[in-house]
C-alpha cells in the first residue's frame, strides 16, 4: 500500500469532501481522509487503480488535483482566477440592470432584450462555474451546492427568456434577479475564502518557516572554509552549516562549534529564549537571537520537526470529530431535501393559496438561493482549524480532533512524577556500596547506559567512564530496573525497592545493586519540582478536576511531592502493568487524562481517554499519546484543557447557527418574505459569521 498526500483545488465545502470522500471510497481505495479547509486529500493506493485514473476521476467531479508533474508544468491562463475576479466583472451589469427598479424609469432599460443582452454576460460567468460544477456534481449522483444556485439563476433567466419571446410584460421579466444572485454569491464565496483561510494563520506561519536560505560551508582541495547560500530544501543529512544571529535555522542541526540563544516561540509557545551550546540541538524553523554556530544537519524534509508538526496538524484537521458525523449526514442529504422543498414551495403558493406564477417562482427561487449546507459543513472545520492552530502555536499538538472534543467531559488528571511534575534534571546527592568505589561507578554506569528512565540517563552524565564493562546478557525490565549477567556468569540487578524488598528493609533510597542476589550498594537521586507545576494543580482544582499522582517511585517521595503540590490521591510503587490496570479503572468512573513522559508510560497514555506526553520534539513521530506538549514543561496543561472545551463549544455554537439560520430561512423565502437577490446575500453572509465565530477562538480567554 502507498500513502498519497494530494493537494486539491476547488474545495469549498463539506458537500465538496463529501463527493471526494465517497468517489475514493467507492474505488475501494483505504484510510481516505479530506480536508477541505486545507484542500488536503490522502489515501492508501491499491494495486487496482493508477493516480493518473484517480487524478481524472476527482477532476469530473470538478475538482484539480495539484500534484508533482502539474506544478512543473506551465499553468494555462483563466480568464478568471477566482471569485473575487468573477464578481468584480459581473457588478457593472449587475448594476445596470438594477436600475430599471428605481421610481423614475430609465427608458432603454424597460426593452426586455436590453436587459437580456446586459444579464448574458453575467449568466454565462455564472454558469461557467456554478452550472458546470452543479452538472459534473449531478453527474456522479453527489449534488453539491451549485445545484442550488444554478437551478435558481437558470430559472429566472427561462422565465425571464419565456417572457421576452412571448412578449408578456414586465410582470415576466427577472433578469435583475438572475444577475442578482450569481454576483452576490460569487462576493459570499470570495469572502467566505478569505475568512476560511484565516482559520489557517497560524497553521500558514509554520508553514511559512519551512523554506528559507542557508549558509552552508564546503572545503576547497587546500581545505580552506567556503561559505555557500544555499535554499535549505537543497541540504542534505551530514551537511555542515553557519547560522548567525538574526537568522532562522534553516533543518534541525547539532551544534559543532559556538553558543547561542534561540527562540523557538514559533514552535514552542516559549517566548523567552534558550541558551545552546555544543552538542545541543536546535530545531528547524527556530529564531538565532544571539550568538553564531556551526551545526551538522541531522533532519531534512518530512523528517525535521517543524514537518512533523505540521503533518499531525493536517492530520487532525482530516479527522471527523463524533460532533462532526451528524452535520455530514444532513449536509449530504441537504442538496436533495431543497430541491423537494423549493417544488413544493412553488407547488402550494401556486395552487393552495393562488399566488401568481411569477411570485410562486420567485419564492421557489428564494428557497434554492437561501438554503446553506455549507454553513454546516464549515461549523466543525472552521473551529477545529483555528483551535488546532492556536494550539500548535504554543506547542501542543493534537494527533487527532477526536481529542480537542473528550477535553469537555475531563474530570479526573493522573500525572507521572519523574520527568513530569518534576524537572527529570536529577543528580546524585549521595551513595553507599560494600564493592570499591571505581568498581561500583563502573557496574552502575554499564547498567544504566541501556535504559531511557530519566535516572539512568542522569547517572550516565554524572559517572561517566570510558570503560563500561561488556555484558554477557542484558535487559530492561519496565518498572523495576536492569538485570545483566558478565562474561564470567555473575549476575546484577539494579533497580527500585520492589527489586530490594527481600534484602533489606530501608526503602529509603532511589534505587540498589544487587550481584548474585547480594545488596551491595543503594544511591540517592535528587529532583526539584518543575516550577509551573504548583499553579497547574492549583488551575484543575479551581475548575473541580480531581489530580493523582501515579508513579513507580517509594511511597516516601511520591507522597512527598503529592503534599507539596496539593495532589488529591497518590498511587506509588507502581510497574507499567499496574499504572495500566488503575488508569483502566479509573477510566471506567470517570473520563481521564494522563500526563506522562511518553516512553515509560506508553500503555498508561494509550489507555487514558486522553493520553498527554511530556516528551522531547524529536520522538513526536513514535509517541503513543494524543496530545503532545513540546515546551518541555506542563505550563500549557490548562490551556490545551481550555482549547479543547472551547473549541467544543465553538462548535456547538456554529452548528446551532447553521441549523437556526436554516430552520428560520427556508420557510421566510417560501412565504414571499425574502427577494432572491437578498437571500444570495444572506447565503453567502450565514457562512462569514460561522468563520468570524471560529476566528474568535483564536482570540478568546480560554484559560
Amino acid at each position: 500500500m502507498e500513502k498519497v498526500d494530494w493537494k486539491v483545488e476547488g474545495m469549498t465545502c463539506t458537500n465538496c469532501a463529501l463527493s471526494i470522500n465517497r468517489y475514493l471510497i467507492k474505488e475501494g481505495l483505504k484510510e481516505v481522509k479530506v480536508n477541505f479547509i486545507g484542500g488536503e486529500v490522502s489515501f492508501e493506493l491499491n494495486g487496482n487503480h493508477t493516480k493518473e485514473q484517480l487524478v481524472k476521476g476527482i477532476g469530473d467531479l470538478g475538482y484539480k488535483v495539484v500534484n508533482e508533474n502539474e506544478k512543473s508544468k506551465v499553468k494555462s491562463k483563466k480568464f478568471f482566477s477566482n471569485h473575487l475576479q468573477r464578481f468584480l466583472f459581473c457588478l457593472p451589469f449587475t448594476l445596470i440592470l438594477m436600475l430599471h427598479m428605481l421610481p423614475w424609469h430609465i427608458h432603454f432599460l424597460m426593452n426586455p432584450w436590453i436587459q437580456l443582452a446586459i444579464c448574458i454576460p453575467v449568466y454565462l460567468v455564472g454558469m461557467g462555474y456554478f452550472g458546470i460544477s452543479a452538472v459534473k456534481s449531478l453527474r456522479h449522483g453527489i449534488p453539491n451546492m451549485n445545484v442550488l444556485i444554478a437551478l435558481g439563476a437558470t430559472a429566472a433567466f427561462v422565465y425571464s427568456l419565456i417572457g421576452s419571446i412571448g412578449h408578456l410584460g414586465m410582470d415576466y421579466i427577472f433578469y435583475e434577479t438572475t444577475a442578482t444572485i450569481i454576483t452576490l454569491v460569487f462576493l459570499g464565496e470570495w469572502v467566505e475564502h478569505k475568512s476560511v483561510a484565516s482559520t489557517q494563520k497560524e497553521l500558514n506561519k509554520l508553514a511559512a518557516q519551512q523554506k528559507v536560505m542557508a549558509n552552508m560551508i564546503a572545503f576547497d582541495e587546500q581545505h580552506k572554509e567556503l561559505i555557500f547560500a544555499v535554499e535549505n530544501t537543497n541540504l542534505h543529512v551530514g551537511d555542515l552549516i553557519l547560522i548567525k544571529s538574526g537568522e532562522q535555522v534553516p533543518m534541525d542541526c547539532k551544534i559543532l562549534w559556538g553558543d547561542v540563544h534561540v527562540n523557538e516561540s514559533l514552535l514552542t509557545g516559549e517566548s523567552k529564549p534558550l541558551h545552546k551550546t555544543k552538542k545541543d540541538l536546535l530545531i528547524g524553523g527556530s529564531l538565532i537571537t544571539d550568538g553564531t554556530v556551526k551545526a551538522q544537519v541531522t533532519a531534512v524534509g518530512k523528517d525535521t520537526v517543524l514537518s512533523n508538526i505540521l503533518t499531525l496538524v493536517k492530520q487532525a484537521q482530516g479527522e471527523k470529530p463524533p460532533i462532526q458525523q451528524l452535520a455530514d449526514k444532513i449536509s449530504a442529504l441537504f442538496v436533495p431535501a431543497v430541491l423537494g422543498i423549493a417544488v413544493l414551495s412553488f407547488l402550494i403558493n401556486y395552487f393552495v393559496f393562488d399566488i401568481s406564477g411569477s411570485s410562486s417562482l420567485m419564492r421557489s427561487i428564494a428557497v434554492l438561493v437561501i438554503s446553506c449546507p455549507c454553513a454546516m459543513g464549515l461549523a466543525t472545520p472552521a473551529a477545529i482549524a483555528v483551535g488546532l492552530g492556536r494550539a500548535a502555536k504554543n506547542g501542543i499538538l493534537f494527533r487527532n480532533a477526536k481529542s480537542l472534543e473528550l477535553f469537555k467531559s475531563i474530570t479526573t488528571v493522573v500525572f507521572d512524577k519523574t520527568g513530569t511534575l518534576t524537572k527529570g534534571q536529577m543528580s546524585i546527592s549521595s551513595w553507599q556500596s560494600d564493592l570499591d568505589e571505581n568498581l561500583f561507578k563502573q557496574l552502575v554506569f554499564s547498567l544504566e547506559k541501556y535504559s531511557n528512565h530519566p535516572i539512568a540517563k542522569a547517572i550516565t552524565i554524572d559517572w561517566k567512564i570510558n570503560n563500561p564493562i561488556n555484558w554477557k546478557k542484558i535487559e530492561e525490565i519496565k518498572g523495576l530496573g536492569m538485570t545483566a549477567e558478565d562474561a564470567d556468569g555473575n549476575v546484577y540487578q539494579l533497580g527500585s525497592y520492589r527489586l530490594a524488598a527481600a534484602y533489606t528493609a530501608d526503602e529509603t533510597h532511589t534505587a540498589y545493586l544487587l550481584q548474585n542476589d547480594k545488596l551491595v550498594g543503594w544511591f540517592d537521586m535528587e529532583d526539584d519540582i518543575r516550577p509551573e507545576a504548583k499553579d497547574v494543580i492549583s488551575y484543575l482544582h479551581s475548575k473541580n478536576i480531581q489530580t493523582i499522582l501515579l508513579s513507580g517511585d517509594s511511597l516516601e517521595r511520591t507522597q512527598k511531592i503529592a503534599t507539596l503540590l496539593g495532589i488529591d490521591q497518590v498511587y506509588a510503587e507502581k510497574n507499567p502493568e499496574e499504572k495500566l490496570l488503575i488508569i483502566e479503572q479509573l477510566n471506567k468512573e470517570n473520563p481521564v487524562a494522563m500526563v506522562g513522559d511518553g516512553i515509560n508510560d506508553a500503555p498508561a497514555l494509550a489507555k487514558a481517554t486522553i493520553g498527554i506526553s511530556m516528551s522531547d520534539a524529536t520522538q513526536l513521530a513514535v509517541q503513543s499519546a494524543q496530545v503532545v506538549l513540546m515546551n518541555k514543561g506542563i505550563q500549557h496543561l490548562p490551556l490545551a484543557l481550555g482549547l479543547g472545551k472551547h473549541t467544543f463549544i465553538t462548535i456547538k455554537g456554529n452548528l446551532f447557527w447553521a441549523f437556526i439560520y436554516n430552520i428560520v430561512a427556508i420557510p421566510i423565502a417560501a412565504v414571499g418574505l425574502l427577494q432572491p437577490g437578498l437571500a444570495a446575500l444572506a447565503m453567502g453572509f450565514s457562512d462569514v459569521v460561522l468563520a468570524i465565530n471560529s476566528i474568535w477562538l483564536n482570540y478568546k480567554k480560554v484559560v
